[in-house]
C-alpha cells in the first residue's frame, strides 16, 4: 500500500512556522532567515518531505527546467559542455532536460515541439540551429533561447561562441611560420556557423601569409566521413604537407588514417591541427595541436545570458564571442626548428 505523501502543512506544523515559510525554504533564491531555514529543513528530513516541483510550477508558472538540445555526443567537446552547463544551472536552482537531435533544422523542429510541451523556462541549443518559425513561437511565449557554440542570423536568440575566425587565422599563421606551402583543410558540416567561420579565418590567415588552400575535403563532423576525406586528400603524390581539420573529433580520424592506413609520419610528413582542444588531444597517442575553446567561460556566459532573460524579463539578446588559445603540441612542426 502506497504511503501518504507528506504535505508542506505538516512540515510547517512540525517546525512551528507558516506554510508560506516552508514554501520559501524550498524556492531557490527566496528570502528566508537562517534559523527558519534550519527548522524547516530539520522537520522536512524527520517527516521525509519532498517538495512537489510540478505542483509549484503550476502555481508559479515557472518550471525551473531548461531544455538542452545537442546533436554531437560522439564529439568529446559536447559531453563536457552538457556536464558543465547542468552543474552551473543546478547551482542556480534550475534543472536540465537533454534532448538529442540531428544537426538538420527539420529534425530540430520536431524535438523543439516536444521541449515546449514540458513548459520549459528556457532553451539552450548546442551545435544545432532553429527555424525562424520556431524562434518566433518561442519569442511569443516568452521562452528565451541561447545558441551554444553556434550563431544564427536571428535577433530573437542570444549566442555564445569562441571567435572561430580568430582561431582559423591563428592556425594558418602557425602553418605559415613552420614553412608549410601545400596546405589542406577538412571541413565540418557546411551549413554550421562554426565550420563557416573557422574556414573563413583559415583562408584569411593563409592569404595574409601569401598562401592559398591546396586541397579541401568535407568530413561533416563525423569520424567515418573524416577518415574517408583523409584517404582522398593524402593518397596521391601531391598530398598536402599540413592540414587543418575543423574539429578535434575529425582530426583524430585523420591522424589514424595518415599513420595507420598510409604509413606517413606526423609531423615529419604532415602537420595536423584541430579545433576544440578536448582532453584526448593531450593524450600521447595524438599529442594534437588544437585551438582551445574556453569552455568554462562559454558555459558561464550561456547561463548568465539565459537566466538574465528568464529572471529579468525582456532584456536585449546578446552575441558573445570569446577568444580561445592555440595549444601547440607534437602533431605540428615547430616553427623554430624550420
Amino acid at each position: 500500500m502506497a504511503k501518504d505523501r507528506v504535505t508542506s502543512l505538516q512540515v510547517a506544523q512540525r517546525a512551528g512556522v507558516s506554510q508560506s515559510a516552508v514554501s520559501r525554504v524550498f524556492t531557490p533564491g527566496a528570502s528566508v532567515s537562517k534559523a527558519t531555514r534550519e527548522k524547516v529543513r530539520r522537520a522536512a528530513e524527520e517527516l521525509g518531505y519532498r517538495p512537489n516541483v510540478l505542483a509549484r510550477a503550476m502555481i508559479t508558472g515557472r518550471s525551473r527546467i531548461i531544455g538542452l538540445v545537442v546533436a554531437y555526443l560522439e564529439n568529446q567537446f559536447y559531453p563536457q559542455a552538457i556536464e558543465r552547463l547542468s552543474v552551473k544551472l543546478q547551482e542556480r536552482g534550475y534543472h536540465v532536460l537533454v534532448f538529442m537531435s540531428s544537426p538538420t533544422v527539420g529534425d530540430v523542429q520536431g524535438v523543439m515541439k516536444e521541449i515546449l510541451d514540458y513548459q520549459v523556462d528556457g532553451i539552450v541549443l548546442a551545435s544545432v540551429s532553429m527555424s525562424s518559425v520556431l524562434a518566433k513561437r518561442c519569442h511569443e511565449h516568452g521562452i528565451p533561447v541561447v545558441l551554444f557554440n553556434r550563431e544564427q542570423d536571428d535577433d530573437r536568440m542570444s549566442s555564445v561562441t569562441t571567435d572561430n575566425v580568430l582561431g582559423g587565422q591563428a592556425i594558418a599563421a602557425h602553418f605559415a611560420a613552420a614553412g608549410h606551402t601545400r596546405i589542406g583543410y577538412i571541413a565540418g558540416l557546411e551549413e554550421a556557423s562554426t565550420q563557416r567561420d573557422r574556414e573563413l579565418g583559415f583562408r584569411e590567415g593563409l592569404e595574409a601569409a601569401g598562401l592559398t588552400l591546396a586541397a579541401r575535403e568535407v568530413g561533416n563532423f563525423e569520424y567515418a566521413q573524416a577518415r574517408a576525406a583523409a584517404l582522398e586528400m593524402f593518397a596521391g603524390k601531391d598530398r598536402p604537407d599540413a592540414v587543418f581539420v575543423c574539429n578535434d573529433h575529425m582530426a583524430f580520424a585523420v591522424m589514424d588514417v595518415i599513420r595507420h592506413k598510409l604509413g606517413l609520419r606526423i609531423p615529419e610528413d604532415v602537420s595536423v591541427a584541430g579545433f576544440d582542444d578536448v582532453p584526448i588531444a593531450a593524450w600521447p597517442a595524438y599529442d594534437l595541436t588544437s585551438y582551445r575553446q574556453p569552455i568554462n567561460r562559454m558555459v558561464a556566459c550561456t547561463v548568465e545570458a539565459l537566466l538574465r532573460r528568464i529572471e529579468a524579463g525582456d532584456t536585449p539578446t546578446e552575441r558573445v564571442k570569446l577568444a580561445g588559445e592555440l595549444i601547440l603540441r607534437g602533431s605540428t612542426r615547430n616553427p623554430e626548428a624550420t
